[in-house]
């Protein structure tokens, strides 16, 4: 696909996205629990925003696939994979916070090529077509680079919660956590972007799932950062993923990370 197609589609997918989640936002809903045990929140706005981006993808490219969180696949084993979570930070959104997003992303043959995150309410867009990253916002377009600082001791750390990580884990996430400057909780898929925009150096979690973090591999790393597993490898279906502004980053926190894990 051509950069230009990418970015076209991702915009009218976007549209699409936030006529069913601005809708509801802010407003009262019904929020059902996907989990029996623990809270794993959905609401009408996920489902109606991810059947909106399915229904026009199987119309204009019906031999691509489609991995979305609250649906079946659609084509899998399809070369082109759009790949889809309709509200990324579902627990912020229902409380009304602006800090959850759209995610689109576009993979071919398993590695992730292009990607969005969309916030709305904010109007802000990330974008990659796969060339390069952008912020478009109130009209304009800003080329995103990631943040120079090579330093854990003057990094900026981010994560969407502690109680993501277990046994091992929490003790390397606490270890990493003690060798930066600042640590923020919360943000979900925000986070990632500020990494793209040069203002956060690192986000560390664990247990995500592809719909989670594909659509950000190619908008933080087309901006100059770096998105792996903890081990270094492809962080592309999830698992324990972190993000980095660059290399030298990237490499230090592995060291910290893998010992524990």
């Amino acid at each position: 696909m051509k950069p230009e197609t990418i970015a076209a589609t991702l915009d009218t997918l976007c549209d699409l996205a936030k006529a069913e989640t601005m809708r509801h936002f802010r407003s009262p809903l019904t929020v059902s629990n996907k989990l029996q045990s623990g809270f794993d929140p959905v609401t009408i706005a996920d489902q109606a925003a991810e059947t909106a981006i399915t229904n026009y993808l199987v119309k204009h490219f019906p031999d691509h696939g489609i991995l979305g969180e609250e649906h079946a696949p659609v084509n899998p084993g399809a070369d082109y994979c759009w790949i889809i979570d309709p509200i990324d930070g579902t627990r912020a959104y229902i409380s009304g916070l602006p800090t959850w997003g759209t995610l689109i992303g576009l993979s071919h043959k398993g590695k992730p090529m292009a990607g969005v995150m969309h916030q709305p309410f904010t109007g802000e867009k990330y974008v990659s077509d796969g060339t390069a990253s952008f912020l478009e916002h109130a009209g304009s377009r800003t080329r995103l680079k990631t943040s120079p600082v090579t330093s854990l001791a003057e990094a900026a750390l981010m994560s969407t919660s502690p109680e993501l990580f277990k046994g091992g884990e929490l003790e390397s996430f606490t270890r990493i956590c003690g060798a930066c400057r600042l640590v923020r909780f919360g943000f979900d898929c925000y986070a990632y972007a500020m990494v793209a925009s040069g203002h956060v150096e690192l986000v560390v979690e664990s247990g995500l799932k592809a719909y989670d973090i594909a659509a950000l591999i190619p908008v933080i790393e087309n901006a100059g950062g770096v998105v792996v597993s903890w081990s270094g490898g492809n962080a592309a279906e999830g698992g324990k993923v972190l993000a980095a502004a660059n290399r030298e980053i990237a490499d230090r926190a592995i060291e910290i990370l893998v010992p524990l894990a």
